[in-house]
């Protein structure tokens, strides 16, 4: 195949497979059997429905402050592909990526893949070659069946746990769970991050034979007020920073990425001063992103229930002398009235947009189901963009706008701002 860049690398990639999500390792698995590429780095699997990507980025950024080189693999991109794939703190070139494919398509011969399993496998060539230390992985979705389990983590997480893409995973959370876990191994770490753990997740780990840790039994965070001090299984590290990251659910995270990081050594040692300056330092748009102003401007990919409860939690954390103005577009196959329903006593003006792509809702219909859930006052226009100046236009000194309820919202929002990563 010839293309003329990445652009066109990429367009193919989203319709060469008949299905956008295709579940199962078989594919991807003998694809990268077939590029026999060396890959001797640590790798730490993160898995969850929310926060798995906060607490890849605390991963990310600490193991780099102890110097490290680390290779960081997330998904979906906010604006950029190249968000998807970061090497020693940099995104990848075009040319990385160019080269990757291409290595990638002369192994492949005839086995069709999906964008996510081309993503995936890019990333990996892209870490072997760059010789990475460490490889830290976002799931994708689910955990079992995603391309990320290819490769057995030294270390793997499930930071979470709740409902979400459950015509995959199945329609309980005990269900959801069993998938998630299957990113767990044999005689290797596994950690939980939830309060309450559904069931599914120790049988799966017991049935792995893996060494599950959960966070409240045994390791947890100590909040005090001037930072917090991590309690591991075998180690306390004290007066810590708050993280860079806000949001009501951050510490947590940051706890399961020094608990995943306490369980593999010797093999990756990190000293105190290394966690300080990686807390410091992280940095991951879309996360209760804050930019300052007046009306302020609040960023979160929340699109999920639990997600939106967090979000409630952090909003409230951070009162506002008058109204909050949200911009809000989900997906169709997303549970809209549990997400409003946990936001609708903190937001005052409702403002539902369109999304890109097959799964969006048209503006009037989520309109009409965000009015149903509860919510006063909710308007419909066309997009992200056209949602951001209806709210910057009524907009008064002491609100806040609050942009909201997927990446497919966040990323364009950060277009139109003017603030890509």
């Amino acid at each position: 195949m010839r293309f003329r860049g990445l652009g066109d690398w990429l367009a193919w990639q989203q319709t060469a497979h008949p299905v956008e999500i295709d579940p199962g390792l078989e594919r991807v698995g003998a694809v990268w059997r077939r590029l026999r590429l060396p890959f001797a780095a640590t790798v730490l699997t993160v898995g969850g429905t929310n926060g798995k990507g906060s607490t890849a980025a605390y991963l990310d950024a600490i193991l780099r402050a102890a110097g490290y080189d680390a290779g960081l693999f997330t998904s979906p991109h906010l604006v950029r592909y190249h968000e998807r794939v970061r090497v020693c703190g940099r995104d990848v070139t075009d040319q990385e990526l160019l080269e990757a494919f291409a290595e990638i398509d002369a192994a492949r011969g005839d086995i069709s893949l999906t964008y996510f399993e081309w993503s995936t496998l890019a990333a990996l060539v892209a870490f072997a070659r760059a010789r990475v230390d460490v490889a830290v992985l976002e799931v994708g979705m689910g955990g079992r069946l995603d391309a990320v389990n290819l490769l057995d983590a030294d270390a793997a997480a499930v930071v979470s746990v709740s409902l979400d893409h459950q015509q995959w995973l199945g329609t309980t959370v005990e269900a959801i769970g069993a998938e998630k876990a299957g990113i767990f191994r044999t005689g290797r770490p596994a950690i939980f991050g939830g309060r309450q753990m559904p069931a599914s997740i120790a049988a799966r780990a017991a049935a792995n034979g893996a060494q599950l840790r959960r966070i409240g039994t045994d390791f947890d965070f100590v909040e005090r007020s001037d930072g917090w001090d991590y309690v591991g299984f075998g180690s306390r590290r004290r007066e810590l920073p708050l993280p860079a990251l806000a949001g009501a659910n951050q510490l947590g995270n940051a706890a399961v990425a020094l608990a995943m990081l306490e369980s593999v050594e010797p093999r990756l040692l990190v000293p105190d001063e290394a966690v300080r300056a990686g807390l410091a330092a992280v940095r991951l748009p879309g996360r209760f992103q804050v930019i300052p102003g007046d009306p302020e401007l609040i960023l979160d990919v929340a699109h999920n229930a639990e997600a939106a409860a967090s979000l409630a939690a952090s909003l409230a954390a951070r009162p506002r002398a008058n109204r909050t103005i949200a911009v809000c577009g989900i997906l169709a196959d997303k549970d809209v009235e549990a997400v409003v329903a946990a936001l609708a006593p903190r937001i005052q003006r409702w403002i539902a947009v369109g999304l890109e792509g097959p799964r969006a809702l048209l503006p009037a219909d989520l309109a009409r189901r965000i009015q149903a859930a509860g919510a006063a006052s909710v308007v419909a226009v066309a997009d992200v963009a056209a949602g951001l100046a209806q709210a910057r236009s009524e907009g008064r000194p002491g609100d806040r706008v609050l942009v909201f309820g997927s990446f497919l919202t966040v990323g364009p929002a950060l277009a139109a701002l003017g603030a890509a990563p």
